[in-house]
C-alpha cells in the first residue's frame, strides 16, 4: 500500500515513545506524506469515539501507534472505522499486539509505503443492545476518579439497518479484544441470562462475563481462567468471572454465532466495558447482543507473526522440571527439506534462516 495520511498516536509517558515519534513525523516530511498527531487523552478537551477522531485526523490511512498494547488499542479502534491499516512500534513490556521493535521505525515505513510489508487482517466484535447506551454522571465521576476523561458512549451506526423490530440498535463500535459486562456494585453480582445463536446457555451470577475474540484470549479472558487461542482464528471466546455456579468453564463459538447477554429482573446494574473502557451501563431487563464485525482489523506486519515464540517469551513460560532428565527440547521443529504435497496447505513457522525480522 502506498501511504497518503499517517496518523501518530504516541505514549507521551514514554520518553523513548515521544523519541520514535519524532522518527516518525521526519520521514513523513521527507516522503511528502501528510502526518497528524493524534492526542486520545487530551487533557483540555473531550474525548471522541473512532469515528470523530478519525474525521478529526483527515482519515489517516496508516495509524502508527507508539507504546505498549493499550497504545495499540487506541489507534486500532481509530482504524478500524475508516478501514485503515496500524502499524504497532513495541515500546512495551508484557504485551502481544505490537512487534515492530522502535529501531525497525523507518524501515517499517518503508516497508509500508512500498508495499513490502505484509497486512495481517484481526477479527473484530461489534453489538447491537435494546437501547442506546449511557453512562450515568455520578458513574461517569467515579470510573474517573484520579484518571483523565472517558471515552464517550457509543453511537448508533447510521449504516446498519434500522427498524427491524426486536434487534435492538446497532451500535457504532468495535473491540479488537473484549466486550466485558460486569457488576456495577462491589456488594451485588450482576445477573445475567446467556444466550447463544437466540438459544439460552446458562443464567449466570458472576462478578463479570467476557466475550473475546482470539486476539483478545491473551488479555482478560485469559487472567480469568479462559484458553489461549490462535489469533488466526475466528471464535468469539465466552469465559465468565466468578460464577456462582458449578459450570464455570470458557465456551469457545463460532464467529458466526452471536452472543447475547440480558439482565436479570432483579439484577444489580451491569457495566459493559469495551476494551478496557467503561462504555455504558445496562439496567435490569435490558440486553446486549455481541457478535463479529463485518470490517477487520488491518494489522502490518513486517514478518511471520511468530504468535507462540512470543507466548513463550511474554507469559516466561518454563519447562516441566521433570523434562530436565530427559535432555531439551529444540526450538522448533520442522525438517530442512521440502514440505511434501499433503502438508502444502499448513500454515508453518518459518526456520529461522527464513525470517525477514520485525513483526
Amino acid at each position: 500500500m502506498s501511504v497518503e495520511r499517517v496518523g501518530v498516536v504516541v505514549h507521551q509517558g514514554r520518553p523513548e515513545a515521544v523519541v520514535a515519534a519524532r522518527v516518525v513525523r521526519d520521514w513523513c516530511a521527507g516522503e511528502g506524506v501528510p502526518c497528524t498527531d493524534i492526542d486520545v487523552w487530551r487533557d483540555d478537551e473531550r474525548r471522541r469515539g473512532g469515528r470523530e477522531e478519525a474525521g478529526v485526523a483527515g482519515n489517516p490511512d496508516l495509524i502508527v501507534t507508539l507504546g505498549g498494547d493499550g497504545t495499540f488499542l487506541r489507534g486500532a479502534r481509530i482504524a478500524a472505522k475508516t478501514d485503515g491499516a496500524v502499524l504497532g512500534i513495541d515500546l512495551g513490556r508484557v504485551g502481544f499486539l505490537t512487534e515492530v521493535p522502535a529501531e525497525d521505525v523507518v524501515r517499517a515505513l518503508d516497508a509500508v509505503h512500498r508495499g513490502r510489508a505484509a497486512v495481517e487482517e484481526r477479527m473484530l466484535l461489534t453489538m447491537r443492545a435494546s437501547r442506546v447506551l449511557e453512562v450515568p454522571k455520578d458513574v461517569d465521576a467515579l470510573m474517573a476518579y484520579g484518571r483523565r476523561p472517558m471515552l464517550p458512549p457509543p453511537q448508533v451506526d447510521r449504516d446498519a439497518e434500522t427498524g427491524a423490530e426486536g434487534w435492538g440498535v446497532a451500535l457504532d463500535v468495535t473491540a479488537l479484544n473484549d466486550v466485558v459486562v460486569e457488576k456495577l456494585a462491589r456488594d451485588r453480582q450482576v445477573s445475567l441470562g446467556v444466550y447463544v445463536g437466540g438459544r439460552l446457555l446458562a443464567s449466570y451470577s458472576a462478578d463479570a462475563v467476557i466475550m473475546a475474540t482470539p486476539t483478545g484470549s491473551t488479555a482478560y479472558s485469559f487472567a480469568a481462567g479462559g484458553p489461549v487461542v490462535s489469533p488466526r482464528m475466528d471464535a468469539v471466546i465466552f469465559t465468565p468471572v466468578a460464577p456462582h455456579m458449578t459450570f464455570d468453564r470458557t465456551v469457545v463459538v463460532a464467529s458466526d454465532e452471536p452472543i447475547a447477554v440480558r439482565v436479570l429482573p432483579h439484577s444489580g446494574q451491569g457495566a459493559v466495558t469495551i476494551d478496557g473502557h467503561l462504555r455504558g451501563v445496562l439496567d435490569a431487563g435490558d440486553w446486549l447482543g455481541v457478535y463479529a464485525a463485518p470490517r477487520r482489523l488491518r494489522a502490518i506486519r513486517l514478518g511471520p507473526h511468530d504468535f507462540y515464540g512470543r507466548l513463550r517469551t511474554r507469559l516466561r513460560l518454563t519447562d516441566a522440571p521433570a523434562t530436565a532428565a530427559y535432555g531439551e527440547s529444540p526450538p522448533l521443529f520442522r525438517p530442512d527439506g521440502p514440505v511434501p504435497r499433503d502438508l502444502a496447505h499448513l500454515h508453518l513457522s518459518l526456520a529461522d534462516r527464513d525470517t525477514t525480522g520485525g513483526g
